[in-house]
């Protein structure tokens, strides 16, 4: 799924959950399983959105 969204994307995903200072450039690493999870869930439902 990464792939598909931007980083500008992602970055603001990230914000929003307020993980963003965990982001190291393009490296995710610093995040929870939790964190992870969430961070799909909203993707998904940003692109279920998009999609009506």
């Amino acid at each position: 799924m990464a792939k598909y969204l931007s980083d500008r994307t992602k970055y603001a995903l990230a914000r929003e959950m307020g993980v963003a200072h965990l982001i190291k450039g393009n490296y995710y690493g610093y995040l929870s399983s939790r964190d992870c999870g969430r961070f799909v869930q909203k993707a998904i439902e940003l692109a279920e959105r998009a999609m009506r």
